[in-house]
Order: C-alpha cells, then structure tokens, then sequence
C-alpha cells in the first residue's frame, strides 16, 4: 500500500479513554481513518468481517475470548489480515507469541505516540513493526534456552489456553469461549501440566506470573 492512499483501521481496546486517545492519534495524519472500535475480542471479529480494514489495531488483553484468540480467528477468515499489537506487555515471550499467532507488528503502550502512526504505516504496507526497544531483547530471546523461558514447550494453542486458565477462566469457560469442547479443553490442561511440570493450578498461575504472562 502507498503511503498517500487512506488507511483504514480498526481500533480495539477495551477502556473507552484509550481508544478516544488513539483515535484523536491516528486521524491528525491525513492518510489515516479509524472505521470502528471494539471493545471485546469477539466484537473486533465481527467488525473486521464487516469492515475488512487495512490494520487492526489489538490490544492484546482483552475480556471474552482474549487477544491471541482474536488474532487466530481474523486470520483464520482472512490471512493477508494485518495486525498490529499494542499492549501494556513488553516481555519477549508475549511478543513472540503474538508474532506467532499471526500478528504483523507489536508496539507497548509506553512507547512514544509517534510510534503508533509509524507502526500503522509500516503494518499497512505489509511490513512487520517492533518498537526499537525490544527488537534486540527478542533475538535474543530467541536464541534463549528452555531455561529462560519455560513456556516454550508449549504449542500456540497450549500457551493460549495457559493463559486463559492463568487468568482465572475455568475449563467450561474457556471451552465456551473458545467454541470447543469442555474435554478438549481438558486433555489440553492435563498437556499443559505435564509439559510444565505442575502440579497445581496455583504453579501455574505463578508460572505466568514469573514468565510475565499474567500481571501479579
């Protein structure tokens, strides 16, 4: 896409204030129009399936089916979809597995708020965006051994699921959530303990924490 064409964007995030400050952001550049706004993983499905835009901007917390849900789900319906990540995470692990599950760019909410129009530019056009300040740190997490990161010996779908239930959802919720079954979604916990070497659900949920996965 050239640079002087209209970008469309849709905006999700689940705190109004935010996504008014990045909507105000994004339309002072003449090449940029917000379409829509969501505030839920399910909504910013819907609407990308209605609206299709240029770039979805994701926060990748989000309530319902979840950031890395929400991604697989728009990607699954249109693959050449491009997202790009904001989020209050900046550790290695929450980027790769964005980037993992399709995401184009990632950009933190500390990050400058000309990042953000560059960032939307540059995932536009295809190409992927990390801010300056983490690019370094995920080559060489990357290169890291299990040792470093724990949670890598988990699939796309584990570590989603890891998540979820770090996050307090039970085994029926993520399965209703995530439109599978209750026992899928068992089989998936008991892989997820024993790939992690858990006992409990309350080592998992410190698991995360430690991994920055969840916050405290």
């Amino acid at each position: 896409m050239a640079l002087e064409q209209t970008i469309s964007v849709i905006l999700v995030d689940d705190h109004p204030v935010v996504r008014d400050g990045y909507r105000r952001l994004l339309e002072q550049t003449d090449n940029i129009k917000v379409l829509a706004e969501a505030d839920s993983g399910e909504a910013a499905y819907d609407l990308y399936r209605r609206h299709t835009p240029d770039v979805v901007v994701l926060d990748i917390n989000m309530p319902g089916i979840g950031g890395l849900e929400t991604i697989r789900r728009i990607k699954a319906y249109d693959e050449k979809a491009r997202i790009l990540i904001f989020s209050m995470h900046g550790n290695e692990i929450m980027i790769q597995r964005a980037l993992e599950a399709g995401a184009l760019g990632y950009l933190t909410k500390q990050s400058g708020m000309g990042q953000m129009v560059q960032a939307v530019q540059q995932v536009a056009c295809g190409r992927m965006y990390i801010d300056a300040e983490h690019v370094t740190s995920l080559a060489q997490h990357k290169l890291s051994d299990n040792a470093a990161d724990p949670v890598r010996v988990l699939s796309t779908r584990e570590f989603q699921l890891f998540k979820m239930l770090a996050e307090g959802n039970s085994v029926a919720d993520i399965a209703s959530k995530l439109s599978i079954s209750a026992k899928t979604v068992g089989v998936h916990h008991t892989n997820i303990m024993k790939k992690l070497g858990l006992s409990n659900s309350s080592q998992l949920v410190r698991l995360a924490i430690l991994c920055n996965v969840i916050e405290p």
